[in-house]
């Protein structure tokens, strides 16, 4: 890993300490449209008829035009975070083209004595056009979460490892058809506290899990998690149904597919290369925030099995509108506002080539 070992990929940091518990927006004020004028009594009978043949006209127009739309379909078009890439070629999966010209017939060999071994596949482990990239879609998967309380330990780890397994069925074929190694991802979950391979969990004052890739363990408490640790609130105080904090372990594993496909070591690499802190930051954030768009693309994969209804699929999407970097924390992770759009990228666009944070402005990663 370059000049030294990798540090944990840092976790994803939630809500400022003293964050209000989520609540549904008030319903708008109910409209009020103007009333038509009044009309005079003792009007002549002509200007009655006139009056009349005018509103017929004018239904048949609403109903020409109306026609025209049912037509045409309904052009409502959801906000998505940002444009759809264009990958670089060597990141999508190529279809079968047709030859140019006739092949040259050329009389066929005889066959050796030993069988050849296919060559094996040349992986692409850089950031901007990494193999995973070409892993495209997540299947729809069934993973059933049920009811767990996110305040019951027993409830809360049994989901977790459970989910882990869905996460593992969903990522390890795809890794593995593009020759990918892949290795599921291992879990640590205490109640309240321990040490792992890359350090305390829940770090002090802290309560977000995090991932190390040193022995491809996720961390968590799921005290600190659901109730907070410190002054840092947990992520109970904004979503309390369990999606909220699957789509964290969710966000791990992403880190979990960036370490087994070479973007850690990548990122490290770079990090290091780096010679300003802005500039390490910067690179921080990308990391981070691709594995928040992997975790949407998990989230989405398992809505209709979990399942997530459209009212938690938009408790989602605020939750992630009020995680990331929070005045007075290093700039690490990326603003709410692009954690929010990372998020929706992944649930919205589902591919991987879409989680690309690499080939983004700066803007979309700040």
């Amino acid at each position: 890993m370059g000049a030294g070992p990798q540090p944990p990929a840092r976790p994803l940091r939630g809500p400022s300490p003293g964050a209000g518990r989520w609540s549904p927006p008030a319903p708008p004020p109910p409209r009020h449209w103007p009333q038509p004028p009044r009309r005079k009594s003792g009007g002549s009978a002509i200007a009655i008829v006139a009056v009349v043949l005018g509103g017929v006209a004018a239904l048949a127009v609403v109903l020409l035009v109306g026609a025209s739309l049912l037509a045409d379909g309904p052009r409502i078009e959801t906000p998505v975070a940002i444009p759809t890439y264009t990958p670089p070629r060597s990141t999508q999966t190529d279809a079968p083209t047709e030859p140019t010209q006739v092949p040259t017939q050329v009389p066929s060999a005889q066959p050796s004595a030993e069988p050849t071994t296919p060559p094996k596949p040349t992986l692409d482990r850089s950031l901007k056009t990494n193999t995973v990239y070409r892993v495209g879609r997540l299947p729809s998967l069934n993973c059933r979460a049920g009811d767990a309380s996110i305040y019951s330990h027993g409830e809360l780890k049994a989901l977790i490892l459970k989910t882990g397994k869905c996460m593992d069925r969903a990522w390890g074929p795809l890794l593995l058809k593009q020759g990918i190694p892949w290795i599921p991802a291992k879990y640590a979950i205490a109640a309240k506290r321990g040490r792992g391979a890359c350090g305390d969990y829940p770090s002090p004052g802290n309560m977000v899990p995090y991932y190390c890739p040193r022995n491809h363990t996720i961390y968590a408490s799921t005290s600190a998690m659901s109730r907070g640790n410190g002054n840092s609130a947990g992520y109970g105080e904004l979503v309390q149904w369990n999606g909220g904090i699957i789509s964290m372990m969710a966000h791990e594993y992403g880190h979990h597919v960036q370490n087994i496909s070479g973007l850690l070591n990548a990122h490290w690499s770079r990090r290091l290369e780096s010679s300003s802190q802005s500039g390490r930051l910067g690179l921080d954030r990308r990391i981070e925030l691709q594995a928040t768009c992997f975790g949407g693309m998990f989230m989405r994969s398992v809505h209709r099995s979990y399942p997530i209804s459209t009212t938690n699929r938009n408790r989602l999407f605020w939750f992630y509108s009020r995680l990331g970097d929070h005045p007075g924390y290093p700039r690490d992770h990326g603003s709410p506002v692009n954690n929010h759009r990372w998020f929706r990228q992944g649930w919205e666009r589902n591919h991987s080539f879409q989680c690309n944070t690499w080939l983004a402005s700066s803007s979309a990663t700040s």
